[in-house]
């Protein structure tokens, strides 16, 4: 556990909930930079971000499954200090007190923690997926507003021709796939109309609990906890230890469960011992190489910024003015020309002197000067 966020009570605040909600995305998404920075060197991880959907997923589904096994919360909520309980509603006796609804807490049953799971990754996915399709579609009909359907004009050009025998043989083949084409642009299609509202109503129910359970009116967070009868609590000193002693116990009992020889014993064990150790310094070892990967690559960049950043050169001057002799400045014929060195720009002494000792800059080109940069001219031209 890295963070425990203050308050009283075994109610989790408001925003350690929203904290522990928004963890993995944000994780997906300094991943997904990772890898993409890690790509432009070694061309081979492009395959896993081509699959970035499943990639992601298969993570969450062994971190998650970990996570919910051993002390029954998710990967962000355990990050965080919270534990999952399962709801039972009880009615009240009456003969002790009135009619009414006791919340009784115990720890997650089996089915519980696989619809956890099936809540914190499948569903994801789906999300994920449906998101990607939406997009295609959405960009698919822009394109079509403006050039037309590509596709459409592509297919007028096919290529015809060939013998009677060959174009037999494939027509078969041809229309189950034309009507396999047809029927996921179909889907795609529907996907693309309805997914805008079902992303609304998906939010709007997500905002609805939210808001309800920062009044205080629920004790559940999302649609998916309440589905699901399961409360978020904070996790006491004696729950951290009953948790470390059960994840011990199931341990040893999976050592105890091997068979073979003593040195495939010794190899399982060993293969244990290194699964245990990379599960359990997951959270904390994400967390940390991201953040180590972005601060480096922040600190190269800026370094790769300084060295390659443009020597940046003042502006031309504007062109002098048509009759050389006239001071810019009177609009009269120079006396006592003098030149500002930082610029070329030649006027009247008493006109440049006033000018540059007032606003400490060239009048035509507003390089800064001074008047030690004011040079007398002997000879005019």
């Amino acid at each position: 556990m890295l963070f425990q966020v203050g308050g009283q009570g075994s109610r989790p605040t408001f925003f350690e909930m929203a904290a522990a909600q928004q963890l993995p995305s944000s994780l997906r998404a300094a991943l997904t930079y990772s890898l993409g920075v890690l790509a432009l060197r070694r061309p081979l991880l492009h395959k896993v971000l081509d699959y970035e959907d499943e990639f992601f997923a298969l993570l969450t589904l062994v971190l998650e499954t970990h996570s919910l096994r051993n002390t029954d919360a998710c990967f962000s909520e355990s990050l965080y200090g919270l534990r999952r309980r399962a709801v039972n509603m009880k009615l009240k006796n009456k003969v002790n007190s009135e009619a009414g609804e006791r919340i009784h807490q115990s720890s997650l049953e089996k089915h519980q923690k696989v619809l956890s799971v099936a809540f914190l990754v499948v569903l994801p996915y789906f999300k994920s997926k449906l998101y990607t399709i939406y997009n295609k579609e959405r960009e698919a009909a822009l394109q079509a507003t403006l050039w037309g359907h590509v596709g459409d004009r592509l297919n007028e050009n096919d290529y015809t021709g060939g013998d009677d025998h060959s174009s037999a043989s494939s027509n078969a083949s041809d229309v189950e796939g034309s009507a396999r084409a047809t029927m996921a642009k179909r889907i795609k299609k529907i996907i693309g109309v309805c997914y805008p509202w079902i992303h609304a109503g998906n939010e709007g129910l997500a905002f609805a609990y939210q808001l309800l359970y920062l009044l205080d009116a629920t004790g559940f967070y999302s649609p998916g906890l309440h589905a699901l009868g399961v409360h978020v609590c904070r996790a006491t000193g004696q729950e951290l230890m009953d948790t470390s002693s059960r994840i011990s116990r199931i341990r040893s009992r999976e050592r105890e469960r091997l068979r073979g020889p003593p040195w495939l014993k010794t190899l399982q064990g060993t293969l244990l011992s290194c699964s245990y150790a990379v599960l359990d310094y997951a959270q904390t070892g994400l967390i940390a190489a991201v953040f180590f990967f972005k601060m480096m690559e922040w600190w190269y960049q800026s370094a790769e910024e300084r060295m390659s950043a443009p020597t940046v050169y003042p502006p031309p001057p504007p062109p002098p003015p048509p009759k050389k002799t006239i001071c810019p400045l009177c609009s009269q014929k120079r006396a006592n020309p003098s030149v500002i060195s930082v610029s070329g720009f030649v006027f009247c002494y008493t006109c440049v002197f006033k000018y540059v000792s007032q606003y400490k800059r060239c009048p035509i080109t507003l390089m800064p000067a001074t008047v030690d940069h004011i040079r007398r001219l002997f000879q005019d031209v």
